[in-house]
């Protein structure tokens, strides 16, 4: 049975059985911090679990997509780690219990093929439950399982809590017999390699306290609420039903595997002796090929980009391990366009979209991979160089420094230094290197940490919601209201009042104030409250439904529970929301000329100004975006009406409304439309017409990342004054140049010729007058302990090549046959610098350039034997400098 028609069948039982089907989250669709993406079926449901958000439906069912990276490094080592895979899943919140959810799983598994079931033998099927589960025992026994089969189970394998307080609950997992050639009798106490787990039904019935150790963390009392929670390995079911060893061998994997393996003529299993958690390294690293392909494939479909950091580094690493591996198997050319249709062909059959999109898909994996290859020849040199160097001075153990530098200046990720230095038996110095990083690190974390919860413990805030519900916005038709303080939040937690001078938070029971999100700046204003006034300098939603003021008391006293009138700055919100129409049209218009692949990846939503971020793999010719700013404000002149509803998430697709990768949607969206001409959904702020945004002026185009552009532009006034300033300012230098304005460009650009021409004639005479006095100077040479010296200061204005030349040029006029040496200081921007050079008579002597600089700047400086330089003190040092190396020439 294909992987396909698995997902098919067990959504179809539970929807027939009442559960509604919800759609898997995308990847990167995660609000818990710690987190960088789903990595379980239940992730999207949490909030539910939680008690924050009613849950729109009693029953659900969902099918998956989840990465777990902590077992990148674990992949190809066995054959059950993989970073990607579907986690088949069925909810109930407070509907069903074990009572339910045991004879639905038994129901599917066992059913017959033909009628739609997995047609598993019942015979081999055992169960587990924790150890004083009786009521889920007298279930398993009632629907069919002898007590032979069940098996209770302690608080390791059978009892499962989110691993913080909250809902917990015992668990009960079924197993499938493989046979005997697997492993030993006995059931899953005796061999989890022969009875095989393919679904787990956690009962959250408790509630769990305080703890980190799993084993006796402290239970509560049980929940009035009890909710199911089960998860079903889509890959594990598959490869029992197709009757394959491992994931590596089901029909989504496979054809990956067999793909790079006829690359680099390689054959998966082809070696024996090997135990049956071990592999020929052949074997390891087509495993990690296959799977990193097809994760590569998952993460790039749902949005995320290859970048240095957060999900995007993820991305990225797993692909360069992928590539690396093809490469040490043989392969030395090109591997993903060889590789990632196959991955799509396994993969669409579920997941349709990969190859609706994969023109997208394939022009950001195989960017990478080119980079990467130009990233490999540096990197890998200079890696080769530093592993030599610390072999020869007897080392095991490569710098914090050199890996750093790798990184830093070679983009040669720090995962890959750790891999080819184990390869080659050393380690690296990660404390080193992570201090390195770690500061840079810190402060960007630390920043948007702030910028987003102010508290660093979001607990205050969810007391706030939890005692009160969401916050109602209703900004979308009003711009000033009456509303109750329910909370006033100082960096301590919740006050009672704030007074004068206080920096606080507050939250209202109603506000007209947009909380920053989706790319839109926050709405500022004034909140009087009884006889206290407090400006709003900052409005955020650290947690779903909850939205916080930050702001200042200018005046008077601040108390929870009083009526207060809110208001926020309507000529501020009016900037934003313009800039926010102008983004949804230069998105739009950006498909319209570049393709569906264009889509958005970021934006700023400011007064009078926007950010549009967007992926494509190539630069934008700027013909194409003067056609973008034209197109854009002919829809301005066509003053198009701008109209919000709301509607289903199925209806909005329906009609083409563009959504946001990795952004996960509820059943209802919120769908803004400009005309017929751009239809997004958005949660934001907009204007009634197009018309209503004046002018819309396209600044400028540029990378910010590998297949990331980032289009910045003026709307409204902001783009009448810069137009304005512009024609000023061509305006003058018309009658500067006493032309036409449309002939200006063409005057500048002959002037620029000119100055540029002229300053490489400069460049003539300044080489020409520092090496005119060469020869005379090297006449009047010094006799320093046997050694003709010349100490000499370069003309003022000398560059430092020309200071170099000018100490070359006075070694070649000394006598060959005498030993020479030259130094040269100069002057610039306040510093000094010296160059020395040594001729071939000093050098037998044993004179070296480089020592005499190191002398005169006490160990610094560098170079060779021959010439050196030196340079970073101030310019005073200068007659210091050449006496330094006279007297060491004296010395010597």
């Amino acid at each position: 049975m294909k992987t396909a028609e698995i997902k098919r069948r067990y959504l179809a039982h539970f929807e027939a059985n009442g559960h509604t089907v919800v759609p898997s989250a995308p990847l990167p669709a995660i609000s818990d911090p710690n987190l960088l993406f789903v990595n379980a079926g239940m992730v999207q449901f949490v909030p539910y679990f939680l008690g924050q958000q009613t849950p729109p439906y009693r029953r659900a069912v969902s099918v998956q997509k989840c990465i777990r990276t902590p077992d990148i490094d674990e992949v190809g080592k066995t054959s059950r780690h993989g970073t990607f895979f579907q986690m088949n899943g069925n909810f109930s919140f407070g509907d069903y219990f074990k009572d339910g959810a045991i004879p639905l799983a038994w129901e599917l598994a066992t059913k017959s093929v033909e009628a739609g079931g997995f047609g598993l033998d019942p015979e081999r099927i055992w169960a587990t439950v924790y150890l004083d589960d009786d009521e889920a025992y007298d279930i398993w026994r009632r629907t069919g399982v002898p007590d032979e089969r069940i098996v209770r189970r302690g608080k390791k394998d059978n009892f499962w809590s989110m691993g913080i307080p909250g809902p917990c609950g015992p668990c009960s997992e079924l197993y499938y017999d493989r046979g005997p050639a697997y492993g030993a009798e006995g059931g899953p106490e005796v061999d989890e390699d022969r009875y095989l787990e393919f679904w787990n039904l956690v009962f959250m019935q408790f509630e769990r306290g305080p703890g980190t150790d799993k084993e006796n963390f402290p239970i509560l009392g049980e929940l009035p609420a009890k909710n199911i929670d089960t998860g079903m390995g889509l890959e594990r079911m598959a490869s029992i039903l197709q009757g394959v060893d491992n994931l590596y061998e089901i029909d989504e994997v496979r054809p990956i595997l067999d793909r790079a393996a006829e690359l680099t003529g390689k054959r998966y299993g082809a070696h024996s002796g090997h135990a049956a958690n071990q592999s020929h390294p052949d074997d390891v690293r087509l495993r990690v090929i296959a799977d990193h392909v097809r994760t590569a494939l998952m993460l790039i479909g749902d949005g995320v980009t290859p970048s240095n950091e957060g999900r995007g580094y993820v991305l990225r690493r797993i692909m360069r391990r992928a590539i690396r591996s093809v490469r040490l198997l043989g392969w030395q050319e090109r591997a993903l366009p060889e590789l990632l249709p196959v991955a799509r062909d396994c993969m669409a059959p579920s997941y349709p979209e990969l190859a609706a999109d994969f023109d997208r898909i394939s022009a950001y994996a195989y960017a990478e991979e080119d980079a990467f290859l130009a990233t490999l020849r540096a990197g890998t040199t200079i890696l080769d160089t530093a592993i030599t160097q610390t072999r020869s001075s007897g080392g095991g153990a490569l710098s914090g420094e050199q890996a750093f530098q790798l990184h830093d200046t070679y983009g040669f990720p720090i995962d890959l230094t750790l891999e080819i230095a184990a390869e080659q038996g050393l380690t690296v110095d990660q404390e080193g290197f992570r201090r390195l990083m770690a500061d840079q690190r810190a402060r960007a974390k630390a920043d948007a940490q702030a910028r987003k919860t102010g508290h660093t413990d979001l607990s205050a805030y969810r007391s706030v919601l939890d005692a009160g519900g969401p916050v109602t916005f209703t900004g979308y038709t009003e711009t000033a209201r009456e509303s109750t303080v329910r909370a006033v939040l100082g960096t301590d937690g919740a006050r009672a009042a704030a007074v004068e001078g206080d920096t606080i938070e507050l939250v209202l029971d109603t506000t007209p104030f947009y909380a920053e999100g989706g790319g839109q700046q926050p709405d500022l204003g004034m909140i009087t409250v009884g006889g206290g006034q407090v400006e709003v300098l900052d409005v955020q939603q650290p947690v779903p439904g909850l939205i916080v003021h930050r702001a200042r008391v200018l005046r008077g006293e601040v108390r929870a529970g009083e009526t207060g009138y809110a208001e926020i700055d309507t000529s501020r919100r009016r900037a934003i929301s313009r800039s926010h129409t102008a983004t949804h049209l230069v998105h739009q218009t950006m498909r319209n000329f570049l393709g569906e692949s264009a889509t958005q990846a970021g934006s700023l939503n400011a007064p009078g100004r926007l950010r549009f971020d967007f992926n494509t793999a190539t630069g934008v010719a700027p013909s194409v975006l003067r056609d973008v700013e034209q197109q854009v404000n002919e829809v301005l002149l066509a003053d198009l009406e701008v109209h919000a509803f709301i509607t289903s998430l199925e209806e909005a697709r329906r009609i083409g409304a563009m959504a946001l990768f990795g952004e996960k949607y509820g059943e209802h969206v919120r769908v803004v439309e400009v005309g017929d001409y751009a239809r997004e959904l958005c949660g934001g702020t907009h204007v009634a017409r197009s018309g209503q945004l004046g002018l819309v002026k396209i600044l400028s185009e540029s990378s910010i990342g590998s297949g990331v552009r980032r289009v910045e532009a003026l709307v409204g006034m902001d783009a009448f004054n810069f137009l304005a300033r512009e024609h000023l300012l061509v305006s003058r230098l018309a009658e500067l140049y006493r032309v036409p304005s449309e002939q200006v460009a063409d005057r500048v650009e002959q002037t620029v010729t000119q100055l540029r021409d002229a300053e490489k004639e400069l460049e003539k005479l300044r080489a020409q007058l520092v090496l005119g006095g060469a020869a005379a100077l090297a006449a009047q040479a010094k006799d320093v302990h046997g050694v003709a010296y010349v100490g000499t200061e370069a003309p003022e204005g000398a560059a430092g090549n020309d200071v170099r030349t000018l100490a070359q040029e006075i070694r070649g006029r000394i006598d060959a046959s005498r030993p020479g040496v030259v130094a040269v200081a100069a002057r610039a921007n306040g510093k000094a610098s010296l160059v020395v050079a040594v001729n071939p008579a000093a050098r037998s002597r044993g004179i070296a350039a480089n020592e005499l600089v190191k002398a005169a700047f006490s160990g610094r400086g560098g170079g060779s034997p021959e010439l050196a330089q030196g340079g970073g003190l101030p310019e005073s040092e200068v007659p210091r400098l050449l006496l330094t190396v006279e007297r060491a020439l004296a010395d010597a």
